[in-house]
Protein backbone atom coordinates (compact mmCIF):
# COMPACT_ATOMS: atom_id res chain seq x y z
CA UNK A 1 0.00 0.00 0.00
CA UNK A 2 1.10 3.75 -0.67
CA UNK A 3 2.10 5.46 2.19
CA UNK A 4 -0.64 8.27 2.98
CA UNK A 5 0.63 11.78 2.29
CA UNK A 6 0.69 13.43 5.83
CA UNK A 7 2.90 10.30 6.48
CA UNK A 8 5.64 10.84 4.28
CA UNK A 9 8.90 12.51 5.41
CA UNK A 10 8.97 14.62 1.48
CA UNK A 11 5.60 15.97 2.03
CA UNK A 12 7.64 18.37 4.41
CA UNK A 13 9.52 19.82 2.06
CA UNK A 14 9.33 23.65 1.15
CA UNK A 15 11.96 25.76 0.27
CA UNK A 16 13.49 28.24 2.12
CA UNK A 17 15.82 31.59 0.51
CA UNK A 18 18.90 31.53 2.45
CA UNK A 19 18.54 34.98 3.61
CA UNK A 20 15.72 34.17 5.60
CA UNK A 21 17.45 32.30 7.81
CA UNK A 22 18.11 34.31 10.90
CA UNK A 23 22.04 34.05 12.52
CA UNK A 24 21.16 37.15 14.59
CA UNK A 25 18.21 37.52 17.11
CA UNK A 26 16.36 40.57 16.22
CA UNK A 27 16.85 43.46 18.95
CA UNK A 28 14.63 44.32 20.46
CA UNK A 29 13.24 41.00 20.91
CA UNK A 30 9.77 42.43 21.10
CA UNK A 31 10.25 43.67 17.60
CA UNK A 32 10.56 40.13 16.48
CA UNK A 33 7.32 39.30 13.62
CA UNK A 34 4.62 37.30 15.07
CA UNK A 35 2.36 35.52 13.02
CA UNK A 36 -0.82 34.47 14.75
CA UNK A 37 -3.11 31.36 13.81
CA UNK A 38 -6.78 31.36 15.05
CA UNK A 39 -7.85 27.54 14.01
CA UNK A 40 -11.59 27.64 15.03
CA UNK A 41 -12.18 30.93 12.63
CA UNK A 42 -8.69 29.87 10.25
CA UNK A 43 -8.10 33.85 10.99
CA UNK A 44 -4.78 34.42 10.31
CA UNK A 45 -2.70 38.34 12.00
CA UNK A 46 0.45 39.29 11.25
CA UNK A 47 1.91 41.38 14.04
CA UNK A 48 5.10 42.01 16.26
CA UNK A 49 5.39 39.92 19.51
CA UNK A 50 5.54 43.45 21.06
CA UNK A 51 1.59 42.12 21.20
CA UNK A 52 1.71 38.85 22.43
CA UNK A 53 0.26 39.21 25.65
CA UNK A 54 -2.95 40.32 23.80
CA UNK A 55 -3.28 36.98 22.51
CA UNK A 56 -3.21 34.65 25.64
CA UNK A 57 -6.61 33.68 26.85
CA UNK A 58 -7.29 35.24 29.94
CA UNK A 59 -8.12 31.97 31.31
CA UNK A 60 -4.63 29.73 30.07
CA UNK A 61 -1.85 27.88 31.80
CA UNK A 62 1.17 28.46 30.12
CA UNK A 63 3.83 26.55 30.19
CA UNK A 64 7.23 26.88 30.11
CA UNK A 65 10.76 25.18 29.85
CA UNK A 66 13.17 26.07 32.51
CA UNK A 67 16.22 24.25 31.16
CA UNK A 68 19.31 26.00 30.85
CA UNK A 69 21.64 25.55 27.94
CA UNK A 70 25.27 24.85 28.59
CA UNK A 71 28.65 24.91 26.87
CA UNK A 72 28.32 21.58 25.27
CA UNK A 73 30.96 22.36 22.17
CA UNK A 74 34.52 22.09 22.91
CA UNK A 75 37.64 20.86 21.67
CA UNK A 76 40.15 17.97 22.32
CA UNK A 77 43.72 17.82 20.67
CA UNK A 78 45.51 14.72 19.67
CA UNK A 79 49.09 14.60 20.55
CA UNK A 80 49.90 16.09 17.11
CA UNK A 81 47.76 18.79 17.94
CA UNK A 82 45.04 18.41 15.18
CA UNK A 83 42.04 19.33 17.20
CA UNK A 84 38.75 16.86 17.46
CA UNK A 85 35.46 18.51 18.23
CA UNK A 86 32.98 17.17 20.99
CA UNK A 87 29.56 17.52 21.56
CA UNK A 88 28.55 16.59 24.39
CA UNK A 89 24.65 14.73 25.07
CA UNK A 90 24.45 13.32 28.49
CA UNK A 91 25.48 11.76 31.69
CA UNK A 92 25.68 8.10 31.44
CA UNK A 93 25.65 6.69 35.25
CA UNK A 94 27.90 8.49 37.48
CA UNK A 95 31.53 9.00 35.24
CA UNK A 96 30.41 8.63 32.15
CA UNK A 97 28.62 11.09 29.16
CA UNK A 98 27.61 10.42 25.86
CA UNK A 99 29.45 12.73 23.13
CA UNK A 100 29.90 13.25 19.42
CA UNK A 101 32.67 13.15 18.39
CA UNK A 102 34.23 14.01 14.60
CA UNK A 103 36.48 12.10 12.88
CA UNK A 104 38.69 9.09 13.47
CA UNK A 105 38.56 8.42 16.99
CA UNK A 106 39.06 4.88 18.74
CA UNK A 107 38.85 3.32 22.60
CA UNK A 108 41.55 4.28 24.98
CA UNK A 109 42.40 7.35 23.05
CA UNK A 110 43.18 10.14 25.25
CA UNK A 111 42.41 14.07 24.01
CA UNK A 112 43.92 17.33 25.94
CA UNK A 113 41.54 19.70 26.21
CA UNK A 114 43.81 22.06 27.77
CA UNK A 115 43.99 23.61 31.36
CA UNK A 116 44.50 20.60 33.42
CA UNK A 117 41.40 18.37 31.50
CA UNK A 118 41.81 15.93 29.07
CA UNK A 119 38.75 13.32 27.81
CA UNK A 120 39.19 9.32 27.68
CA UNK A 121 37.45 7.88 25.07
CA UNK A 122 35.94 4.14 26.62
CA UNK A 123 33.65 3.03 23.94
CA UNK A 124 33.29 3.62 20.15
CA UNK A 125 29.36 3.99 19.37
CA UNK A 126 27.09 4.48 16.32
CA UNK A 127 26.59 7.54 14.32
CA UNK A 128 29.72 8.89 15.58
CA UNK A 129 28.55 8.66 19.22
CA UNK A 130 31.37 7.99 21.69
CA UNK A 131 31.35 6.91 25.55
CA UNK A 132 33.60 8.93 27.25
CA UNK A 133 35.31 10.14 30.83
CA UNK A 134 36.86 13.57 31.41
CA UNK A 135 39.56 14.20 33.79
CA UNK A 136 41.02 16.73 35.85
CA UNK A 137 44.38 17.18 36.69
CA UNK A 138 45.67 15.27 40.22
CA UNK A 139 41.69 15.29 40.87
CA UNK A 140 40.78 12.08 38.66
CA UNK A 141 37.70 11.52 36.91
CA UNK A 142 35.04 14.10 36.87
CA UNK A 143 31.56 13.51 37.79
CA UNK A 144 28.44 15.39 36.12
CA UNK A 145 28.64 18.58 38.40
CA UNK A 146 32.83 18.38 37.70
CA UNK A 147 31.68 18.47 34.03
CA UNK A 148 29.70 21.32 33.77
CA UNK A 149 32.24 23.47 35.94
CA UNK A 150 34.68 22.69 33.65
CA UNK A 151 32.61 23.33 30.45
CA UNK A 152 32.47 26.57 31.88
CA UNK A 153 35.46 27.00 31.69
CA UNK A 154 36.40 25.31 28.25
CA UNK A 155 33.31 24.92 27.03
CA UNK A 156 31.60 26.68 23.59
CA UNK A 157 27.79 27.57 22.95
CA UNK A 158 26.15 24.80 21.05
CA UNK A 159 24.70 27.01 18.38
CA UNK A 160 22.89 24.71 15.45
CA UNK A 161 24.95 23.18 12.85
CA UNK A 162 22.68 25.83 10.00
CA UNK A 163 24.04 29.23 11.31
CA UNK A 164 27.63 28.07 10.06
CA UNK A 165 29.19 30.52 12.40
CA UNK A 166 31.26 30.01 15.46
CA UNK A 167 29.75 30.84 18.87
CA UNK A 168 30.29 34.68 19.85
CA UNK A 169 30.24 36.27 23.13
CA UNK A 170 26.64 38.22 22.39
CA UNK A 171 25.70 34.23 22.29
CA UNK A 172 26.05 33.34 25.65
CA UNK A 173 23.10 35.57 26.54
CA UNK A 174 21.39 35.51 23.10
CA UNK A 175 21.03 32.04 22.97
CA UNK A 176 19.41 31.47 26.56
CA UNK A 177 15.82 31.71 27.81
CA UNK A 178 15.32 34.13 30.74
CA UNK A 179 13.27 31.42 32.51
CA UNK A 180 16.60 29.12 32.31
CA UNK A 181 17.37 27.54 35.18
CA UNK A 182 18.81 24.04 35.45
CA UNK A 183 21.41 23.31 33.23
CA UNK A 184 21.29 20.12 30.92
CA UNK A 185 20.62 21.29 27.35
CA UNK A 186 22.32 21.14 24.62
CA UNK A 187 19.82 23.61 22.09
CA UNK A 188 17.89 26.24 23.67
CA UNK A 189 14.33 25.92 23.62
CA UNK A 190 13.88 28.56 20.90
CA UNK A 191 10.58 29.97 21.46
CA UNK A 192 11.30 31.20 24.74
CA UNK A 193 14.00 33.31 23.52
CA UNK A 194 11.70 35.94 22.19
CA UNK A 195 10.82 36.64 25.80
CA UNK A 196 12.91 39.73 27.43
CA UNK A 197 13.10 40.18 31.12
CA UNK A 198 10.16 42.39 31.66
CA UNK A 199 8.02 40.46 28.83
CA UNK A 200 8.75 37.29 31.36
CA UNK A 201 7.65 39.36 34.70
CA UNK A 202 4.79 40.48 32.80
CA UNK A 203 3.79 36.61 31.73
CA UNK A 204 4.52 35.08 35.56
CA UNK A 205 2.28 38.39 36.95
CA UNK A 206 -0.41 38.49 34.78
CA UNK A 207 -0.86 34.86 33.39
CA UNK A 208 -1.15 31.40 35.41
CA UNK A 209 1.98 29.60 34.72
CA UNK A 210 4.21 26.36 35.47
CA UNK A 211 7.50 25.42 34.46
CA UNK A 212 8.50 21.85 33.42
CA UNK A 213 11.69 20.84 32.31
CA UNK A 214 12.94 19.34 29.43
CA UNK A 215 16.74 18.96 28.83
CA UNK A 216 16.97 19.77 24.93
CA UNK A 217 18.97 16.75 22.88
CA UNK A 218 20.59 17.43 19.54
CA UNK A 219 18.48 15.06 17.96
CA UNK A 220 16.18 18.10 17.54
CA UNK A 221 17.82 19.13 14.92
CA UNK A 222 17.86 15.86 13.26
CA UNK A 223 16.03 15.31 9.67
CA UNK A 224 13.22 12.29 9.35
CA UNK A 225 15.62 9.86 7.15
CA UNK A 226 12.57 7.26 6.97
CA UNK A 227 10.11 7.48 3.59
CA UNK A 228 7.40 7.17 5.89
CA UNK A 229 7.62 9.02 9.12
CA UNK A 230 5.88 6.84 11.42
CA UNK A 231 9.03 4.58 11.34
CA UNK A 232 11.27 7.53 12.97
CA UNK A 233 13.51 6.52 15.65
CA UNK A 234 12.52 9.63 18.25
CA UNK A 235 15.29 10.60 20.55
CA UNK A 236 14.86 10.47 24.16
CA UNK A 237 15.68 13.79 26.69
CA UNK A 238 15.44 13.49 29.91
CA UNK A 239 12.19 15.42 31.47
CA UNK A 240 10.79 16.16 34.93
CA UNK A 241 7.19 17.63 35.98
CA UNK A 242 6.59 18.42 39.75
CA UNK A 243 3.64 17.53 41.48
CA UNK A 244 2.57 21.13 41.78
CA UNK A 245 2.81 21.88 37.82
CA UNK A 246 1.12 18.20 37.48
CA UNK A 247 -1.40 19.06 38.82
CA UNK A 248 -2.06 22.36 37.56
CA UNK A 249 -2.10 20.67 34.26
CA UNK A 250 -4.50 18.02 35.10
CA UNK A 251 -6.91 20.94 36.07
CA UNK A 252 -6.40 23.55 33.65
CA UNK A 253 -8.99 24.28 31.26
CA UNK A 254 -6.92 25.52 28.77
CA UNK A 255 -2.90 24.93 28.00
CA UNK A 256 -0.81 27.22 26.08
CA UNK A 257 3.02 25.79 25.52
CA UNK A 258 5.59 28.23 24.85
CA UNK A 259 7.66 26.11 22.62
CA UNK A 260 7.74 22.64 21.07
CA UNK A 261 9.68 21.03 24.03
CA UNK A 262 7.15 22.30 26.72
CA UNK A 263 4.20 20.83 24.32
CA UNK A 264 6.02 17.38 24.72
CA UNK A 265 6.42 17.67 28.02
CA UNK A 266 2.62 18.77 28.60
CA UNK A 267 1.68 15.67 26.23
CA UNK A 268 4.03 13.34 28.18
CA UNK A 269 2.94 13.99 30.92
CA UNK A 270 -0.72 14.14 30.53
CA UNK A 271 -0.26 10.40 28.72
CA UNK A 272 0.76 8.64 32.03
CA UNK A 273 4.92 8.74 31.07
CA UNK A 274 5.92 9.54 34.14
CA UNK A 275 9.76 9.52 34.83
CA UNK A 276 10.70 8.06 31.70
CA UNK A 277 12.78 10.18 29.28
CA UNK A 278 10.94 11.85 26.78
CA UNK A 279 10.52 10.30 22.75
CA UNK A 280 6.89 11.48 22.29
CA UNK A 281 6.96 12.28 18.64
CA UNK A 282 3.83 14.29 17.61
CA UNK A 283 3.08 14.03 14.10
CA UNK A 284 -0.37 14.00 12.32
CA UNK A 285 -1.47 10.44 13.12
CA UNK A 286 -0.16 10.98 16.31
CA UNK A 287 -1.86 14.48 17.22
CA UNK A 288 -1.69 16.72 20.25
CA UNK A 289 -4.59 16.04 22.62
CA UNK A 290 -3.88 18.14 25.64
CA UNK A 291 -2.89 21.16 24.75
CA UNK A 292 -5.20 24.18 23.44
CA UNK A 293 -2.38 26.26 21.81
CA UNK A 294 1.64 26.40 20.71
CA UNK A 295 4.09 29.31 20.34
CA UNK A 296 6.38 28.53 18.28
CA UNK A 297 9.08 28.93 15.38
CA UNK A 298 9.41 28.69 12.12
CA UNK A 299 11.45 25.06 11.81
CA UNK A 300 13.25 22.96 9.53
CA UNK A 301 12.01 20.83 6.36
CA UNK A 302 11.44 17.19 7.29
CA UNK A 303 12.01 17.69 10.76
CA UNK A 304 10.21 16.11 13.35
CA UNK A 305 9.36 19.75 14.53
CA UNK A 306 7.42 20.67 11.38
CA UNK A 307 5.96 17.60 11.83
CA UNK A 308 4.42 18.40 15.12
CA UNK A 309 2.75 21.58 13.33
CA UNK A 310 1.62 20.04 11.20
CA UNK A 311 -0.15 17.59 14.00
CA UNK A 312 -1.83 20.75 14.98
CA UNK A 313 -2.81 22.34 12.01
CA UNK A 314 -3.01 19.43 9.56
CA UNK A 315 -0.25 19.24 6.87
CA UNK A 316 -1.66 21.43 3.96
CA UNK A 317 -2.58 24.45 6.23
CA UNK A 318 1.16 24.13 7.98
CA UNK A 319 2.48 24.02 4.45
CA UNK A 320 0.18 27.20 3.69
CA UNK A 321 1.21 28.78 6.50
CA UNK A 322 5.21 28.12 5.86
CA UNK A 323 4.38 29.85 2.34
CA UNK A 324 2.69 32.67 3.77
CA UNK A 325 5.76 33.45 5.92
CA UNK A 326 8.20 33.20 3.44
CA UNK A 327 6.47 35.84 1.05
CA UNK A 328 6.28 37.80 4.61
CA UNK A 329 9.93 37.96 4.92
CA UNK A 330 9.49 36.17 8.53
CA UNK A 331 12.94 35.05 9.66
CA UNK A 332 13.61 31.45 10.15
CA UNK A 333 14.85 28.65 12.93
CA UNK A 334 16.35 29.60 16.10
CA UNK A 335 17.01 33.21 15.98
CA UNK A 336 14.31 33.85 14.25
CA UNK A 337 10.70 34.84 14.39
CA UNK A 338 7.25 32.96 15.79
CA UNK A 339 4.09 31.93 14.98
CA UNK A 340 1.01 31.44 17.55
CA UNK A 341 -1.08 28.95 17.19
CA UNK A 342 -4.88 29.18 19.02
Amino acid sequence: MPVPREFLRTSYTYHLPPHLIATHPISPKEEAKLMVYERTSDKLTHTTFKEIFNFFPPNALVVLNDTKVIKARLYGYKEQGKPVEILIHQPQGLLDCMVQMRGRVRAGLVLDLRHGYCVQVQKVLENGMRLVRFIKEREGFLEWAGVLEMLELLGHVPLPPYLKRSDEVQDLQDYQSVFAKYPGAIAAPTASLHFSQSAKNHLLKNFRHVFITLHVGAGTFLSVQSEDIRQHPMHAEFVQVSPQAGEALDNAPYILCVGTTALRATEHYKRGFGLEPCNLFLHPGNPVRHAQALLTNFHLPESTLIMLVASMVGLDKCLELYKIAIEHHYRFYSYGDGMLIL
